[in-house]
């Protein structure tokens, strides 16, 4: 391989991540409510609501999105949208604007099974900011 092919290479690469980059829609920030303030524990405050809320979907042999939440670290990994969790930065965490409705379309859970499956309250959602914040431990 020739300087050129790798240069040619390397610059079809970047195309390639810069237009999957810019086709992803970005989060209405206003959205997302503030995070809480107190000390979050995973076990006692997150994993309760992940198992309430949105393992009925993201569980089991297919989940939604190939994004199992049974684990702590499936739910840092993400599924086929990419990483979910960005640990220390809530407001960068693409879980964080799913659940808050920052993203159109990408409602979680989707408005059209909001009867079956409730939303996170803003509380809620302040938890899960304040979990990621702290490191998402």
């Amino acid at each position: 391989m020739n300087k050129l092919t790798l240069s040619l290479g390397s610059t079809l690469i970047l195309t390639a991540l810069a237009v999957t980059a810019a086709d992803k829609p970005k989060p209405d920030l206003s959205k997302l409510p503030p995070a809480a303030t107190k000390t979050v524990d995973f076990d006692k405050d997150i994993k309760p609501l992940i198992e309430k809320s949105c393992l009925k979907c993201h569980s089991g042999e297919k989940p939604k999105s190939k994004y199992v939440m049974d684990t702590k670290e499936n739910i840092i990994k993400g599924g086929k949208e990419g990483v979910a969790v960005i640990p220390g930065k809530s407001v960068e965490s693409p879980i964080v604007h799913y659940v808050s409705d920052a993203i159109e379309e990408m409602e979680m859970p989707p408005t059209d099974k909001r009867e079956k499956y409730p939303a996170l309250t803003k509380e809620q959602i302040g938890l899960l900011r304040a979990w990621i914040d702290q490191g998402a431990k």
